[in-house]
């Protein structure tokens, strides 16, 4: 397994540092960080994320003749710091294509029972940027944009089978396509981290998805599974120019570390953004569910990173608990799991959605994360940079 791993500082005259760290299998994982430079100039991001796409080999990881799906990750609306996938971190993965000859791209947005697709897209971001660079945006959830229909995996589901013994149903728009996860470095309260696997949680699953939280490990393995049966390329570009400290993957405290990732190995990728965080990788279960299930390589010492060397660095992260947190364990995991099926498979769901939309967009939005958001904004280059998107809507020019 090999990795490049390329810091990414919003600086001009940056230079690029080549370091290998181990070898042992052979699919391929590029990890890149840019070194930091004397001058700020956040514009060289867009360079950096095209740099890493070649240095990662997505050229290769892809099928040229096949739509290319961009699947960003939207885990709130609201734009909280390195929760969402960044407006640089989507317009340099479509340079990157289209330089690369893909110019059949499309997004793919979910939405889920606390979530809204829309209001994500535009408050992020999102939407000057593909009107600029022509990018479809279709719903999975828009009928006349795609239809969900019976999928048999050829692999041995871990739980899938189990939680929806009716079939599993994915969208048909996605088979036969490339596909590219936009997710952040950012902790999780369920699945201790989160990263390219747990990205298609949105995409493939139905917003009822929530069925599966009790085994939400072994579902996103599942769910990898499928992808590498249906999709012709899979690809994950990572940006951790501000990683999420905390009870992810919505309230967190953003840390500015200048890190973004490139792989077409999902677990892998995942396993080195676990790690930076301070993580043992294969403590986690989804990592170590992808790689004893050959999905993936999530043992470090099996990794080799091409780029910066980061075997050492540990960033403390932890996940902390909250009040959402709690009530989620409870609901999932604690003494009144045997509870799960009233909550949330029969109308008595609409309380724990209201409860979560009152607490997050109600309370924590405007009491705190708000500030978080603008304090980020006024103080970081990625976050001047935020807010010369919100003006602009690009930062390329023609």
């Amino acid at each position: 397994m090999r990795l490049a791993c390329f810091g990414c500082q919003p600086a001009a005259g940056s230079t690029f540092v080549p370091c290998v760290w181990g070898l042992v299998r052979p699919r391929v994982l590029r990890l890149a960080r840019r070194c930091d430079g004397p001058s700020h100039q956040p514009e060289t991001v867009l360079e950096d994320y095209q740099r890493l796409f070649e240095l990662a080999g997505g050229r290769q990881a892809l099928d040229p003749s096949a739509t290319t799906i961009l699947k960003d990750n939207i885990s709130w609306h609201f734009p909280m710091p390195s929760a969402n996938t960044t407006p640089w971190q989507l317009e340099g993965t479509i340079l990157a294509l289209k330089n690369n000859g893909f110019n059949d791209i499309s997004c793919v947005q979910n939405q889920t029972v606390v979530t809204n697709a829309f209001k994500g897209e535009d408050l992020n971001g999102y939407v000057p940027i593909f009107q600029h660079y022509n990018i479809p945006v279709l719903y999975n959830f828009k009928p006349e944009d795609m239809h969900w229909s019976e999928y048999k995996p050829k692999a041995r589901m871990n739980a899938l089978d189990h939680i929806y013994p009716e079939g599993i149903f994915i969208p048909d728009y996605f088979i036969g396509k490339n596909i590219i996860h936009l997710p952040t470095v950012k902790c999780h309260i369920y699945t201790t981290t989160t990263g390219a696997i747990k990205n298609a949680f949105g995409g493939l699953l139905t917003k009822h998805r929530h069925y599966t939280h009790s085994y939400i490990h072994e579902t996103i393995i599942d769910l990898l599974a499928i992808q590498k049966e249906i999709h012709a390329g899979l690809f994950a570009v990572m940006d951790g120019t501000t990683a999420g400290n905390g009870t992810g993957p919505r309230v967190m405290k953003p840390e500015v570390k200048n890190v973004i990732l490139a792989s077409e190995d999902q677990v892998a990728i995942d396993a080195v953004a676990a790690k930076l965080m301070g993580f043992d990788p294969m403590s986690i279960k989804y990592i170590n569910l992808g790689h004893t299930q050959g999905l993936g390589v999530g043992d470090p010492r099996e990794i080799e990173l091409v780029g910066d060397d980061v075997a050492n660095e540990n960033w403390h992260f932890k996940v902390g608990h909250n009040l959402h947190q709690f009530m989620g364990w409870l609901t999932w995991y604690g003494p009144t799991k045997f509870l799960q099926k009233l909550v949330t498979r029969t109308p008595v769901v609409a309380i724990p959605i209201a409860f979560s939309e009152v607490y997050h967009d109600y309370f924590h939005w405007p009491l705190k994360e708000k500030h978080v958001f603008n304090d980020w904004c006024e103080t970081t280059p990625w976050g001047q940079l935020f807010l010369r998107y919100q003006k602009d809507g690009h930062i390329r020019e023609d």
